[in-house]
């Protein structure tokens, strides 16, 4: 019986040290997932854009979140203009937007899209409210061309700068840069190599913002628009300064 009782111990202190390592390994691979969701930058961290702290304007009846890839499919007569030139005022185009209120940070994405009727777009957007924001896409306009631009709407007026590319283009990367109320919106083809596209200001965007993707259908159509590759990390847009032109110390060099 001391026999037994001496075995059934040890058996018991040895389940104990198992279960004990599991939770040492557990909570490692806690630490290192959150070290996947957060980038640290000095004492700031910023989130990634990811399901938890993202939330709709405007929720589509159709979309889809994973870790890796979000799909939304466009209603009919979804659109944002605020008045310049047309003078109509739509903003019921699905966002689906993350709250920063840090000053200095890049996020980048890829779309990929099957757009086919006129003004149908996805993209990149910052919104602060109906009077306020930026949008950055691909907007269809005909079987031969289509308009890389952006939007940039300051209290109630928005405008519009765009260049024309081929209508078989259906996937483009961008990259949005802050520096406190100051912007940057670049492009690229392969995700390393971006390009400039606009830089601009906002008029209320030195505080908090809520920035993310969108995807509209002015015209009575749908289509599926996805976006992967989602990063928010340290600013990517280099600091002016007019002596050198170069980067400062909370920034990085896109060419390092």
């Amino acid at each position: 019986m001391k026999l037994k009782a001496k075995y059934f111990a040890l058996a018991s202190l040895a389940l104990l040290m198992a279960a004990c390592a599991g939770n040492v390994q557990n909570n490692e691979m806690k630490d290192q997932t959150s070290e996947i969701e957060t980038v640290s930058i000095g004492d700031t961290v910023i989130k990634q854009f990811s399901e938890p702290d993202l939330y709709w304007i405007h929720e589509p009846k159709k979309f889809s979140i994973t870790d890796s890839e979000i799909t939304i499919v466009t209603e009919p007569n979804t659109d944002m203009w605020q008045r310049t030139y047309y003078g109509f005022q739509n903003d019921n185009a699905p966002m689906l937007l993350m709250k920063t209120t840090n000053r200095f940070f890049s996020f980048t994405v890829k779309t990929s899209f099957n757009s086919s009727t006129l003004f149908d777009q996805c993209g990149i957007v910052i919104y602060l409210d109906s009077y306020n924001w930026m949008k950055a896409s691909i907007e269809y306009e005909n079987g031969q061309m289509s308009r890389l631009g952006s939007v940039v709407t300051n209290d109630g007026y928005s405008d519009w700068a765009t260049h024309d590319i081929p209508s078989s283009v259906h996937e483009m990367w961008y990259r949005l840069s802050r520096r406190e109320s100051d912007f940057c919106v670049e492009t690229s083809m392969d995700g390393i190599n971006f390009q400039q596209m606009r830089i601009f200001h906002l008029f209320h965007g030195n505080a908090e913002i809520s920035f993310g993707v969108y995807a509209a259908s002015p015209s009575d159509n749908s289509f599926t628009a996805k976006f992967t590759h989602m990063k928010v990390g340290e600013c990517m847009w280099p600091a002016w300064t007019t002596d050198k032109g170069n980067a400062d110390i909370d920034c990085v060099q896109p060419w390092e």
